[in-house]
């Protein structure tokens, strides 16, 4: 074989090399990338006479188990101060927004179907004066 035979030899292996490793790479970075996140709101009205019960429950109860279970990566409970701008408003009687942040909805539909989320949850949802409470699911984005 002439040299001229071999370069051109070598260019191609070089370029199918490289085509190959190039491909690999993108494969295992889409593997890698993380996925965002879901994020779950519910208003609460909050009867307030079982506020400190509802609380209760929430920080000894229900946040720990929660984030025990596969996915979970924020879960808070805020009370509501005040609209600053734009509306329409909460209703009157929404005192309180859960906001549940999880991997993804499969995984946080498996933590709701937990006998966990079975026994916990009531222990929150039974403190709402009004069981119609609105729930949205969002994308992280």
């Amino acid at each position: 074989m002439n040299r001229r035979h071999w370069l051109k030899t070598l260019a191609g292996l070089a370029a199918g090399g490289a085509a190959a490793a190039s491909s690999i790479a993108r494969a295992a970075n889409a593997a890698t990338e993380p996925k965002q996140p879901i994020v779950l709101y519910c208003d609460l009205a909050v009867d307030p006479a079982r506020e400190q019960e509802m609380l209760d429950a929430y920080h000894n109860h229900f946040k720990p188990i929660a984030q025990k279970h596969r996915g979970y990566v924020d879960l808070k409970m805020l009370k509501l101060r005040k609209v600053i701008q734009g509306g329409p408003a909460p209703a009157r009687t929404v005192n309180y927004r859960f906001q549940l942040t999880y991997e993804s909805e499969d995984l946080r539909q498996q933590w709701i179907a937990s006998a966990d989320h079975a026994k916990y949850w009531p222990m929150i949802e039974n403190t709402v004066a009004d069981k119609g409470y609105l729930v949205l699911l969002t994308d992280a984005v």
